[in-house]
This record gives structure tokens, sequence and C-alpha cells, in this order.
């Protein structure tokens, strides 16, 4: 079921700089205040995959966009955009809730995601777990 919240054209301007510019590593995306809106609550351009995990709170929902850079097998660097849903097992149910109906209308509007995933922990959001996922379909 759709929460009715809208996307702030913040959000779109900030992806599409990430994606066509480079300008960001990633994106953290919450809800506004009021619950409204989806809004941009942080851009880096950190390369320091660490520091992306530690802006993911332990107790709050997020969703974030991030440049996942990666190298092949037979060599040759890829990129790939990965879409994570934060929800971690310590957060409100409510703002759970409220979270997993918004997730769509970010989703829906941000074109050329490559790799979606789903955090309830930090194990699933970990390097070598996002890598296992981004590199599957290299």
């Amino acid at each position: 079921m759709a929460s009715g919240v809208g996307v702030n054209e913040k959000c779109l301007e900030e992806y599409q700089a990430l994606k066509l510019k480079k300008t960001h590593k990633y994106i953290i995306f919450t809800l506004s205040k009021d619950s409204t809106e989806i809004v941009v609550e942080k851009t880096s351009n950190s390369q320091i995959y660490d520091d992306f995990i530690s802006d993911l709170p332990e107790t709050e929902c997020k969703w974030a966009i991030y440049d996942f850079e990666f190298e092949k097998s037979e060599g040759g660097k890829r990129n790939k955009i990965c879409f994570v849903s934060w929800s971690p097992d310590d957060a409100k149910i409510k703002q759970k809730m409220l979270f997993a109906s918004s997730k769509d209308a970010l989703r829906r509007s941000l074109v050329g995601i490559a790799v979606e995933i789903q955090g309830t922990d930090f194990s699933e959001v970990a390097y070598e777990s996002v890598l296992d996922k981004a590199s599957r379909g290299a």
C-alpha cells in the first residue's frame, strides 16, 4: 500500500548529480519531519565504504543510493548504482511501516538503479554482501 508520501525535487536533483556527474558517492534519504515527503538528509563524496555504513543509524529507517565501484574478476572496474532500503530491527514499528509503504515512491522516481538491497542489520549492507549482489549481474 502506498503511503501518499511525495518525493522532494532535491532528491531527484542529487540523484542525477550522483549518476551523471559523479558529484556524490552516496546519498541518504529520510522522511520530512511531518512525514509528507521524502527528502535528502545527506550527500557525501567519501570513497570509504565504512563512512557510508556509519551514516546508517542503528534505530532509524533510511533509504540510500550508493555508487558502488568494484573490480571484475577478469579485470576492469565496474560501477553499479545501489538502492539501499535500511530498516533496522531496532527501529520503531510505526516508522518501519511508513518507510516500507513510502519506498516505492522514491524507488520509482530514481531511474537507472542496478542493485536493490534490503538491510535490517549491518551484515546485510556489509561491503562483501553488497559486492556479492553487485557482481552477480556484472
